[in-house]
């Protein structure tokens, strides 16, 4: 069990584990220095949270396809037909939280309110969720790199930390079916990740609502509506977030100077980009350039 397992988190030297029992792992992947992909495999019947505390990445799938996993979002992903292959790419700035867990194991922790894609009639069923990462999660997934403890000690302190990611991981909010119906429907999910997508493709200029909503093949209000209950966040807002974080990567860089960095991302007024940047991040842009220097000169 534990050498099949090991095929759902493939390790190159750089996953590093937390907690390694018969049913679940639990790794963490932190770069300080540029790297380039590391091949992975999500693993078949087996449950997999991918949480990204930083800068995006990419996972690419194959030649053709690939999907970007942006800073404090996670995915979801349980395929029980085949391994996932994929490339990760990095930069230096990574920060990944990788659980991974035997379904049967995950089925245990929630024998009393069975989550939907552990019911019987969807074990064979393809699942995949893509979210911002809740606040008070990501907080969770924060303390993971902040503590030294002891090798028992930490053990134990993985282990709570693996239940108490789930538990928050559950008992946030999920798409309420009832309120919103036509999240039954997977085509309008579908859909609505690819408003997701054009959207980010787009963010320069991104489209109007009424836009975004007719390329996508739905109304506004079902736009509205879904995005809010799958990523958590208005559409909007969600762009928002995702610009930023995309000029935190440029400012690591180094090269580009904030107002500079603004303008790229689409702000006329550097102002309002610094409110901004600092509303999110708890520091001004300005600042942050400071710390980065300081850091590379230690």
């Amino acid at each position: 069990m534990l050498e099949e397992l090991a095929e759902s988190v493939k390790n190159t030297r750089k996953w590093i584990n937390y907690l390694e029992e018969p049913k679940a792992r639990f790794s963490y992947l932190i770069l300080a220095a540029a790297e380039g992909s590391i091949p992975c495999i999500f693993g078949r019947r087996k449950v997999h949270f991918l949480f990204n505390l930083d800068a995006t990445v990419v996972l690419r799938f194959s030649a053709h396809y690939a999907r970007e996993l942006a800073g404090q979002s996670h995915y979801l992903i349980y395929n029980p037909e085949a391994d996932v292959q994929f490339e990760l790419g990095c930069n230096d700035k990574t920060r990944l939280v990788w659980l991974s867990m035997e379904l049967d194991y995950l089925h245990e922790l929630f024998i009393h309110e069975p989550l939907p894609f552990l019911k019987p009639e969807n074990v064979n069923r393809k699942y995949y969720e893509e979210k911002v990462t809740a606040p008070m999660l990501q907080m969770v997934l924060n303390q993971l790199f902040s503590v030294q403890l002891s090798e028992h000690a930490m053990s134990l302190f993985s282990r709570g930390k693996m239940l108490e990611i789930l538990s928050l991981y559950f008992s946030t909010k999920t798409p309420d079916t009832e309120a919103c119906p036509f999240l039954k429907d997977e085509e309008v999910v579908r859909k609505i990740k690819t408003a997701k997508d054009y959207l980010l493709q787009h963010m320069d200029n991104p489209p109007s609502l009424r836009q975004l909503a007719r390329h996508c093949g739905l109304n506004e209000y079902q736009l509205k509506t879904g995005f809010k209950e799958i990523y958590g966040a208005t559409v909007y807002g969600y762009l928002l977030s995702h610009k930023l974080d995309y000029a935190r990567l440029l400012l690591d860089k180094g090269t580009l100077h904030v107002n500079e960095v603004a303008y790229q991302i689409g702000y006329s007024n550097p102002s309002h980009f610094i409110a901004a940047f600092k509303k999110k991040f708890g520091i001004t842009p300005k600042k942050y350039l400071m710390s980065l220097r300081v850091r590379k000169s230690q």
